[in-house]
């Protein structure tokens, strides 16, 4: 969080040049012909986009499938630096500067920009862009809070908030809220237009699209610097086959759990078999639907949230430690934060406490259902079935089928299925991630400012959270850049989902990124990075990609 009311970040000035490689790829999705030695191409294996692509890069369309990896064509104002306690910095901005109020930023940008149709990137684009989920709230997928947009000059644009915003600037960081170029954009139906020939101010563009390969390949105008990287083929795969890949090398690069990976994988090549994690500063969690009965009962949360079995599902996830506290914080990153009643604690199953809660909610437990004021609820619990949740899901069930009696059926559902559901609300009890840049990313999404009605989307605040201490402790927490205000207000937020259970963090949530380094070098580790290896995060996919160097031996 800023401690100055002006808010400056200056950008880079130059990102590592590497000269470009050759071209030359095997295509196919069983043998993805990873980038053989020399080839200037790397083969990215994704496991949560199903089994065949969808060609939308409409980024801001209200379409629920779309494209992969569109962060490699369309970028961020900014980034958010993991390796530097989450600060917002610049990345097509060249500097973000608050006024004393914190609710005007101008955004002074780069001008060695352009789109990869060769035309530059100004602040018509930019205004526009930004524009774009203040004209129709479907388009608002990154939770924007601004209200108002100008162009001051050629490479100037402010931004305006009708409340101090020191900390929400990770919003101009989203992915959901990139740049695109307003003479393409422009007299669009944004509702309907799949946006198939995509052109961005990214590091790559399209070259080829099929069902089951898309073809990226590095743009050698791009400003940020050039790339031994030439060509980035990404392929839908799963965790079985992906494996096989891995340890073939017709995968270079993935991002999956892999359950004793070190042994399993990194142990028997550790010169190229890289698996590694980083911290999100977030948690896996189970959120509430807060707006609809059982569930916006607090002695009911509370008793379901203190039959999580943590234990036993990071122990089978084979990530032991890994427990989430009841905040919401991480350990790992928020310790020094974290009040010290919270710190280091894990709620470990408790029945006769869980007994006492459902007891106060006034809620009978009849058949597995539960009951009260004669209506009965079967409560339905939603997870990611791409991830492949369903035993900890079924973990979850036992517990509260055992200690409480309620009967709690498990719903998988794709991804992009899910998605739409908690964004409508659609759910009784889901798995989501909770989490976001600094304290303010983690507990924003709690504001009332994201609720939206059951059926209406909501870009955050899934469950539906309206409370009106929540609130006050957000406002100050986002109004002020006094760090024994906003330390306050933390803590106020912390009790909050600690007690009054919001969501209910269960593990903490890292990155998995595996490598298979036979093709490329120069990847970061957790122990030494400035940048994390994740496509998703934008800019640091661009620089990691920057900084890769053709394999020799």
């Amino acid at each position: 969080m800023p401690t100055r009311r002006a808010f400056l970040a200056q950008a880079a000035v130059a990102a590592v040049a590497i000269p470009l490689g050759a071209t030359a790829c095997k295509g196919g999705t069983a043998a993805a012909g990873g980038g053989s030695k020399g080839s200037g191409t790397l083969v990215f294996g994704k496991t949560d986009g199903g089994t065949t692509f969808i060609r939308n890069f409409n980024v801001f369309g209200p379409a629920i499938q779309k494209s992969p990896n569109a962060e490699m064509i369309y970028e961020t104002l900014a980034r958010v630096d993991y390796s530097d306690g989450a600060k917002v910095k610049p990345w097509l901005a060249k500097s973000l500067e608050f006024d004393p109020t914190g609710t005007t930023l101008t955004i002074t940008l780069r001008t060695d920009v352009t789109f990869s149709d060769g035309k530059p990137m100004t602040a018509d684009d930019v205004a526009f862009s930004l524009n774009l989920p203040l004209k129709d709230p479907s388009f608002n997928l990154g939770g924007t809070t601004y209200d108002r947009v100008t162009k001051k000059d050629g490479s100037t644009v402010v931004v305006h908030w009708p409340h101090p915003a020191f900390s929400e600037l990770s919003q101009l960081a989203s992915a959901q809220v990139p740049v695109v170029p307003a003479h393409i954009w422009s007299g669009k139906d944004l509702k309907s237009w799949t946006n198939p020939d995509p052109v961005g101010t990214g590091p790559f563009a399209l070259d080829r699209f099929a069902a089951q390969q898309i073809t990226l390949r590095a743009r050698t105008d791009y400003w940020g610097g050039r790339f031994a990287v030439k060509q980035l083929k990404i392929i839908p795969t799963n965790g079985d086959a992906l494996r096989a890949q891995l340890v073939r090398a017709d995968v270079d690069w993935a991002l999956a759990a892999w359950g004793n990976g070190e042994q399993e994988y990194a142990a028997k090549d550790p010169r190229h078999h890289l698996y590694q994690k980083y911290a999100t500063g977030g948690a896996y969690s189970m959120f509430y639907n807060s707006a609809r009965a059982p569930f916006d009962d607090v002695h009911l949360r509370r008793a379901l949230a203190m039959t999580i079995p943590r234990k036993d599902i990071v122990t089978t996830l084979q990530r032991p430690g890994t427990e989430a506290g009841p905040t919401g914080l991480v350990d790992e990153i928020y310790r020094d934060v974290i009040l010290p009643e919270y710190r280091g604690k894990v709620q470990a199953v408790d029945p006769a406490a869980a007994q006492k809660e459902l007891a106060l909610s006034g809620y009978q437990v009849k058949g597995g259902k539960l009951v009260k004021d004669g209506k009965s609820y079967s409560p339905k619990l939603s997870f990611n079935q791409d991830f492949g949740w369903d035993p900890y899901a079924n973990m979850m069930t036992r517990s509260w089928e055992q200690h409480l009696g309620i009967k709690v059926k498990t719903v998988g559902a794709p991804g992009a299925n899910l998605y739409e559901q908690q964004q409508t609300g659609a759910f009784d009890l889901t798995i989501s991630t909770s989490g976001g840049a600094g304290v303010a990313g983690v507990y924003s999404a709690l504001s009332s400012r994201a609720f939206r009605p059951l059926g209406q989307t909501a870009a955050t605040n899934f469950g539906r959270w309206k409370d009106t201490a929540t609130d006050a402790a957000i406002t100050k927490l986002l109004s002020s850049d006094d760090p024994a205000v906003t330390k306050s207000a933390g803590e106020q937020l912390q009790r909050v989902v600690a007690e009054q259970v919001p969501f209910s963090p269960i593990y903490n949530s890292y990155w998995f990124v595996l490598i298979n380094a036979q093709h490329w070098t120069g990847w970061p580790t957790p122990d030494h990075f400035s940048y994390v290896p994740f496509p998703g995060l934008g800019p640091d996919t661009t620089l990691t990609l920057l900084n890769l160097k053709q394999a020799t031996t």
